[in-house]
């Protein structure tokens, strides 16, 4: 590893973003494709040998120094690279899945006349978060956390002339500010107890503090670990759209799909959970804030996949499965598992990765219909696509044997289920069982994505997109039940990125199991380590082992049965539920609730600001009012300008009998 490497990884992606943002116009789309994937391939290329050399050779901790940034009195820090065991897991997770996003949307943005624009942004995106996961304090890492946000602005933004994206792209960006604002005050009072913003530091410094300061806040006295970690999480809530700050992601959707593989894979979303991990020694100094930690987890896990189970959209299935498996994350860091969460979410970036690329592949194919009542009996007609779907949904429900190994998520969901039962604490069993049933619903939407979409009768002809795009002639819409359109399979360009991430789907979980989980020298320090939890973990009951196969096995049956054996049951399942049914497709309706409680009387007090206070008082009193005095003051001035003789001689004379007057008399 050289500091060569480390820049060219962290600064090529940028280089090429701005190449390609400022000078779209002289150098055109093609270069500018050259140009940004190259960056990204030639960061891919050299981050995998860091990673395989720390997988191979244990951790080993670098720090690469790039200049001098902040010198204000006690407040002193350094622009640098850091690079260990948790950087170098993320280095090959964002810059595999970017290049390969990169190499995907030649293909998908083919038509889009703003590529440049595009590509550049997609760089932009892939150079904040690996600033983000090079950190060496929290400065510098907050500058990476605000250059994501910004950047996924303009990703989901990106067809700014269509309203729901920007409306989805001002959603993302205001949510997250909420959790931003946390994530401030989380840093300014760690800088306040502990003197520095250096990680290291604080790390080091962080055991010493359990119970050992407090603070008093409306006569309550807190514990300042635990408040300094909730601030903390209040941050990561945000970026990893955790329940309460989660209404963004959906609508994020409204982007191109590269982008929804981009945000929802490897980079934005697993921002919260690699913060979490990376500052785990000051999490384990707050077992209260840890507690929260796993419960909202817990809870983001359940409610997102009950809400996946209901949706139409292919591409909100596979988005709330993303706010479904980041809950996994959480509660595997809450209950003080972050090699197992860490497992996940490299497992997780390769298989949800080729699950939002081979949905864009079917929109592609489907003349961008999203609706999957309008697909079936595809996997003849796009069959490349269909096997490397059924690649990640394989992964992602966790199809394996016990014993022998499996797909990606067959290792990483049962380290973490294992785990929370291993903690032995009521909490951790808790997470345990909401884990297991997540994970049953988890099957369940997924299959049904599989049999809605490849399976069945085609239902293209009812698709009101597909009739507007393809031209038939009578004779054809007369003699094929599909209306004369066929799908038609992507080129080569999206198919290579969904042929490797289908490696990454059954390889990448062997990558972490055995000894390299919970091995506490491949870690090196980079996370806290609980050697207890780890030997426990190997320990549990062989139910507690079979049970995510079991269930898995449960929610393949129940979508088979349902939505091949007997197609009219989904629709008899709803009449009887009702209400049910209704108040977990519509969100749980939290989109309304908030709309309610924040939206309209943000809207209510601030046409009373701008109507009585901007016009009625700042106008009133100022520029219109000035407007209006000048107004009056040239009425007057005109009629003194009468433009007779006796009228200014008057004037004069009155003028000298005044001057005269107080000369006299002064």
């Amino acid at each position: 590893m050289t500091e060569t490497s480390i820049l060219l990884i962290v600064f090529g992606p940028l280089l090429a973003a701005i190449i390609a943002g400022l000078g779209n116009r002289m150098i055109g789309n093609v270069p500018a494709k050259l140009v940004t994937t190259g960056a990204l391939f030639l960061s891919c290329g050299l981050s995998w040998p860091i990673f395989l050399g720390m997988v191979l050779n244990g951790g080993t901790e670098s720090v690469t120094p790039v200049m001098q940034w902040v010198q204000s009195g006690a407040l002193s820090f350094d622009w640098a690279l850091r690079v260990d065991t948790l950087t170098a897991v993320m280095l090959v997770v964002i810059t595999t899945v970017s290049a390969l996003v990169h190499l995907y949307s030649w293909g998908y943005m083919e038509e889009d006349p703003d590529q440049p624009r595009f590509f550049a942004y997609l760089s932009l995106f892939t150079f904040a978060m690996l600033m983000l996961v090079t950190a060496d304090n929290l400065v510098q890492m907050f500058f990476g956390w605000e250059g994501v946000g910004l950047a996924s602005y303009l990703l989901i933004g990106f067809w700014f002339k269509k309203p729901s994206a920007n409306a989805a792209a001002i959603k993302a960006f205001v949510v997250n500010r909420v959790g931003d604002l946390g994530f401030m005050l989380g840093i300014f009072g760690t800088f306040l107890v502990f003197q520095t913003t250096s990680i290291p530091e604080i790390l080091a410094a962080a055991p010493a503090m359990q119970g050992a300061s407090h603070i008093t806040f409306m006569g309550m006295r807190l514990d300042t670990m635990t408040i300094l970690c909730l601030l903390l999480f209040i941050g990561a809530m945000g970026k990893s759209a955790q329940l309460g700050l989660h209404t963004w992601l959906p609508d994020a959707m409204e982007g191109p799909t590269p982008v929804s593989a981009l945000i929802h894979a490897a980079t934005m979303v697993t921002a919260g959970v690699f913060m979490v991990c990376r500052l785990s020694p000051m999490f384990e100094a707050a077992p209260v804030a840890l507690g929260v930690v796993t419960f909202v987890g817990a809870a983001t896990a359940i409610f997102a996949a009950t809400i996946g189970t209901c949706q139409w959209d292919i591409k909100r299935v596979i988005a709330y499965s993303t706010c479904s498996q980041l809950g996994y994350m959480f509660f595997a860091a809450g209950i003080g598992a972050y090699g197992a969460a860490m497992f996940h979410l490299f497992t997780h970036a390769f298989f949800k990765a080729l699950l939002f690329l081979g949905a864009g592949s079917v929109i592609h194919a489907m003349h961008h219909e999203q609706d999957m009542r309008y697909y079936g009996a595809l996997r003849k007609e796009i069959p490349l696509t269909f096997w490397a779907m059924m690649m990640g949904t394989l992964a992602i429900t966790g199809v394996g044997i016990y014993g022998i190994g499996g797909f990606a998520g067959f290792h990483s969901k049962d380290a973490i289920l294992e785990s929370a039962f291993a903690n032995g604490s009521a909490l951790g069993n808790t997470a345990f069982f909401i884990g297991v049933l997540a994970a049953l619903l988890t099957s369940f939407y997924s299959w049904r994505l599989m049999f809605l979409t490849f399976w069945g009768k085609a239902r293209w002809i009812e698709s009101e997109h597909i009739q507007h795009s393809v031209h038939k002639t009578p004779e054809q819409a007369g003699e094929d039940t599909t209306g004369g359109y066929h799908p038609h399979e992507s080129p080569w360009t999206m198919l290579v990125p969904l042929g490797v991430l289908s490696l990454g789907a059954i390889f990448a979980g062997w990558i972490f199991s055995g000894d390299y989980l919970d091995a506490e020298a491949f870690w090196n320090g980079s996370i806290a380590y609980r050697a207890a939890l780890m030997h426990a973990m190997h320990e549990v009951p062989l139910w507690v082992k079979l049970s995510a196969t079991f269930v898995m096995i449960v929610g393949f049956g129940t979508a088979w049965y349902a939505y091949i054996r007997k197609p009219s049951l989904p629709k008899e399942t709803v009449e009887q539920l009702g209400p049910i049914y209704h108040f977990v497709y519509n969100k749980w309706y939290f989109d309304e609730l908030y709309n309610f409680i924040f939206v309209k009387p943000a809207f209510w007090l601030g046409r009373i600001f701008w109507q009585k206070g901007d016009i009625g008082i700042i106008d009133r009193f100022g520029p219109d009012g000035a407007a209006w005095a000048v107004g009056k003051g040239a009425v007057l001035a005109k009629k003194v300008q009468s433009g007779y003789l006796y009228s200014y001689a008057l004037v004069m004379l009155l003028g000298l009998v005044a001057a005269i007057s107080w000369v006299i008399f002064a």
